[in-house]
């Protein structure tokens, strides 16, 4: 009885229960905003020491919560296959493989609360929480020995205060304190408000224990260093009184791990940073510029000697902006990452200034907008881990070894494989004088050759950051028109 007044109802709203459970006709084509969690992509791939395996963080969105959620990956660098390693509750990132190999640290909220570091043996699966921190530890690096972990933490400040509340009476229910904001950079694109407090370097053994607060004052440091000999740690930051006003003026300086003594290796004018140690311990990498006060200026590759005398450019006829670098294992090269026609290239700068490229299909960055982007880690046999994208797919994982690079994961090849996505072509373009301008045209999903459809020019805000041959689900995915930018 009740069925039948289910329908007698909807037969007087003019309705049929047949028209509404009816099923669809097939699969949508068309990339929709509901796609969007059905999407996974690679990043920050760690090659281990030998080679062997590459630890990376794969990202998707959670349909129920509506937020992202990351997870670590393990892949068989000869065989492709690849497993998850640490999952579930929580999100999991950071992924760094101790000297040795044996071991795996990464940064998790699986016990909800602020994300901790964690250690995996990776021949039992046994894992351990090593700190109890009140805020994400980032740059997470091992010492060559392996026995203590460096990673930079926010330490938090009181801010600016205006005088005292007075006193509340108990079970009172009062509005938040004022607010004084007193900084100069004091909100993000990404991270909104920035809350008081300063970026320091921290040490913890790596089988756990009250970790060591290493830098101190109103500074923020940047990721730390380790030297070869464990003895000392190398980071870049503004340590100067009027360090908000001149943001482009960092250094690099050199932390005593015993003493804790701060000593600066760079002087100039302009902006030194992401140092690294080659393998010996006698030289230091970094990029860096002199500032000319302009909007944009190009991050050049130096080498200087471990006490910071000797500075020297290298390669100063590479007209590219250094993103990444890495010293190889022998110390005779550099592989360093730039950006280059709208994609991300690595490269091999030896000491001499000689460039070997290494791949230029390096890609990676958010899903809506087709920015170049990615990164890579490199093994002492001299295999390279890196993500890589295309028009038509997110970020995977590829290795390059031996003078061949394979694509190890195809992460959204079945989702996407019945998608009708958008196309696109290489512009030829030049500037008045003749030189080329990389440049492409976006044709709409099912664009019949010779149609004329409507052109939509996007003028991109270069050259802090450039736009490319990349997915993106704002521009080749869910609109039906053509739209062309360079970068």
């Amino acid at each position: 009885m009740k069925i039948v007044r289910v329908a007698l109802a909807s037969l007087a709203l003019g309705t049929s229960v047949a028209a509404l459970a009816a099923p669809a006709d097939g699969p949508n084509p068309r990339f929709t905003g509901s796609d969007l969690f059905n999407l996974s992509a690679a990043s920050d791939p760690q090659i281990s020491p030998d080679g062997r395996w590459i630890a990376y963080v794969r990202r998707s969105n959670d349909i129920m919560t509506d937020r992202a959620r990351s997870a670590i990956w393990l892949i068989d660098a000869a065989s492709g296959e690849q497993q998850p390693l640490v999952a579930g509750t929580g999100n999991h990132f950071s992924p760094r493989w101790s000297p040795d190999g044996r071991r795996l640290a990464y940064a998790s909220t699986s016990e909800s609360g602020a994300p901790q570091l964690f250690v995996r043996w990776m021949d039992s699966g046994q894992t351990a929480r090593i700190t109890g921190l009140p805020d994400s530890p980032q740059g997470i690096n091992w010492s060559p020995d392996g026995r203590r972990i460096a990673y930079l933490m926010n330490v938090p400040d009181e801010g600016a205060k205006l005088g005292s509340a007075p006193p509340k009476p108990e079970g009172a229910e009062w509005a938040k304190p004022l607010e004084i904001i007193d900084k100069v950079t004091y909100r993000t694109d990404d991270g909104g408000y920035v809350k008081p407090g300063f970026d320091h370097i921290f040490i913890v053994d790596a089988l756990g224990g009250a970790p060591r607060q290493l830098t101190f004052g109103a500074y923020h440091d940047g990721n730390p260093e380790w030297t070869p000999d464990g003895r000392a740690i190398l980071f870049s930051a503004v340590r100067k009184q009027d360090w908000e006003m001149i943001a482009n003026d960092s250094e690099i300086y050199r932390l005593d791990v015993d003493s804790g003594a701060v000593t600066a290796l760079t002087d100039r004018r302009g902006p030194d940073a992401a140092p690294e140690v080659s393998p010996d311990g006698r030289l230091i990498a970094y990029v860096g510029f002199d500032d000319h006060k302009k909007g944009f200026e190009q991050a050049d590759l130096y080498v200087m000697n471990a006490d910071g005398s000797g500075a020297r450019r290298i390669a100063p006829d590479l007209d590219r902006s250094i993103n990444q670098l890495e010293w190889s294992a022998d110390g005779h090269s550099i592989v360093i990452s730039y950006e280059e026609a709208g994609s991300v290239t690595v490269s091999r700068i030896g000491l001499d200034g000689r460039v070997t490229p290494i791949t230029r299909g390096v890609g990676g960055g958010g899903l809506d907008r087709p920015y170049a982007g990615g990164g890579f880690s490199i093994a002492r046999n001299g295999s390279i881990a890196f993500t890589t994208d295309s028009v038509a797919r997110p970020a995977d994982v590829s290795v390059a070894s031996g003078g061949k690079t394979r694509q190890l994961t195809r992460l959204n090849e079945l989702p996407l494989s019945g998608k009708s996505l958008a196309t696109v072509r290489t512009l030829d373009v030049k500037a008045p004088d003749g030189t080329p301008v990389p440049s492409w045209i976006l044709l709409p999903p099912g664009y019949q050759e010779g149609t004329r459809v409507p052109v939509i020019l996007e003028i991109h805000g270069g050259p802090y950051a450039s736009y490319g041959p990349h997915f993106s689900t704002d521009r080749r995915c869910s609109r039906s028109r053509a739209t062309s930018w360079n970068s």
